[in-house]
């Protein structure tokens, strides 16, 4: 999907690895900086370097430290399906990657103009990967997430489609009009209904699930809107009070009775309530994550709307995003929902860790 909905950066100022982080002009982007060759290196060593540069400025234009945003989608969708992860949803979280990507990819082609005026410094305007070669591989990465979810089944490749969709119709048409941020929020809760679909073949009990999502990727997106110019009060405090709902809203979801317990659920029945578990406390702990890395951001912004604590805003709900998955993942009470919840939460420092050892701390949202 597109870059704004992507995931955290590494800056331990405004944001994490996320290609919706910030706005700010720096980035690094990989590339190695020109060798001496006073004593003339060897020939290996002169042929790695623009071999380097390449994949330095593919990795830049494709955002990598952002896909660790990406697998907890499918991994919150399956586990509101109420199925344990399996092959299919490892397609699914394929699927994700690959359209996640060409979102990205096809964003800075769709940008080239805008951004040969305003950050010259990124792959296409400063001519390190040609516009041609972008938009190819935008087409490419639809293609094989499009095929990732035929090989889950027909109800993933159902919703892969208009995710895809609506991947492009971001990149190439909305991402400057009042419906963006709809669109972004949309694609994100399509994300999580893939893993639903994928995982247990339909997408109804994950629906509340990719709600709460793709509302809390509305508010980011909103505020990223005036990251570069600030001045706005209102995208703030509407995300800090979105977060606030979202917050509850996860905390007071009461655990899933197992499949052989619901026909006994009905009042005054033994077993109706489930009783508080390590799932109830790991889901009011991620809640609690969820809540401390996204609302401190909003607040100094909402009091100072200035471009870089908005970009701090911005990047700190993008960080956020992998704590909801996991909090949302917990919530489900399906079998194997703490592992599942755990696995999504460890994807952050991994995340994070990435990002510092492929020098690709800071992302931009653009």
């Amino acid at each position: 999907m597109s870059r704004a909905v992507a995931a955290a950066r590494d800056t331990p100022g405004p944001s994490g690895a996320s290609a919706a982080a910030s706005r700010t002009p720096a980035e690094a982007s990989g590339v190695p900086g020109a060798a001496s060759g006073t004593t003339g290196p060897p020939l290996a060593t002169a042929e790695a370097s623009p071999r380097s540069a390449r994949l330095g400025a593919w990795a830049e234009l494709l955002r990598l430290p952002a896909l660790f945003t990406v697998p907890g989608d499918a991994l919150a969708g399956a586990a509101a399906a109420g199925a344990r992860p399996g092959p299919r949803t490892l397609l699914a979280i394929g699927s994700s990657l690959c359209l996640y990507e060409a979102g990205m990819a096809l964003n800075d082609w769709a940008d080239r103009a805008e951004d040969a005026a305003e950050r010259p410094h990124r792959p296409l305007p400063s001519g390190r990967i040609r516009p041609a070669a972008a938009l190819t591989a935008a087409g490419v990465l639809t293609g094989a997430g499009l095929a990732l979810a035929a090989g889950a089944g027909r109800p993933a490749l159902a919703v892969a489609a208009p995710l895809a969709a609506t991947v492009w119709a971001y990149d190439l048409a909305l991402k400057h009009t009042p419906a963006g941020p709809a669109a972004m929020a949309a694609a994100r809760g399509l994300d999580l209904l893939l893993g639903a679909a994928a995982t247990g073949g339909g997408t109804r009990a994950a629906l509340p699930s990719a709600a709460l999502l793709g509302s809390h990727t509305l508010a980011v997106t909103a505020v990223s809107r005036r990251e570069t110019t600030g001045g706005s009060v209102r995208a703030p405090l509407a995300a800090l009070a979105t977060t606030g709902a979202l917050t509850g809203l996860v905390a007071r979801r009461r655990t899933r009775l197992p499949a052989g317990r619901r026909a006994a659920a009905a009042p005054g029945l033994s077993g109706s309530t489930p009783a508080p578990t390590a799932t109830a406390a790991l889901t009011a702990a991620l809640g609690a994550v969820y809540a401390a890395t996204a609302a401190r951001p909003y607040f100094h912004a909402a009091l100072n709307p200035s471009p870089p604590l908005t970009q701090r805003a911005v990047g700190g709900g993008i960080r956020a995003t992998v704590p909801l998955q996991a909090a949302l993942a917990a919530r489900s009470g399906a079998s194997g929902a703490v592992a599942t919840s755990l696995l999504v939460a460890a994807l952050a420092p991994a995340g994070r860790l990435f990002a510092r050892r492929s020098a690709m701390r800071k992302v931009s949202i653009t």
